[in-house]
């Protein structure tokens, strides 16, 4: 089993609804500790950046305008094999098809507003992680 980090945000619907504690408490309880988090509001630039490989989809305005419309929940998450650990505790990106006891079955809208966003490999992870954070911002807890 390897170590690793990885990204997680707590998106605005989450936030709002009041749900920054429960869904913090989801990850630790299962074994994952942040090593970084702020609270924030993203710039119409910054969503637009992190999301560019979406930037020729239907949905990519819809996205970068609700990413921007309240505050988020920036994270680096790390543990063992958290990348696969963290998506496990998210669900399916539809909260229709997310299992019982996961992050978007409990706390999601719809696909759009589905509460929280993951890294989806080891490599993203890497990308994500350094896009919102500076390594002076990490605390190396292993």
């Amino acid at each position: 089993m390897a170590n690793e980090k990885t990204l997680s945000i707590i998106k605005p619907n989450a936030t709002l609804d009041n749900n920054i504690g429960n869904i913090i408490s989801m990850f630790e309880k299962n074994d994952l500790r942040i090593a970084a988090a702020k609270l924030t509001q993203l710039s119409k630039e910054k969503a637009e950046g992190f999301y560019i490989e979406h930037k020729d989809r239907p949905f990519f305005g819809e996205l970068v305008e609700f990413m921007t419309s309240g505050p988020v929940v920036l994270m680096v998450l790390e543990g063992e094999n958290a990348v696969a650990k963290n998506r496990e505790i998210m669900g399916a990106t539809n909260p229709a098809e997310a299992a019982e006891g996961t992050i978007r079955k409990l706390y999601a809208k719809s696909i759009g507003e589905n509460a929280v966003h993951d890294s989806d490999s080891a490599q993203s992870a890497e990308r994500e992680v350094s896009y919102f954070f500076e390594k002076n911002e990490i605390v190396d807890r292993f």
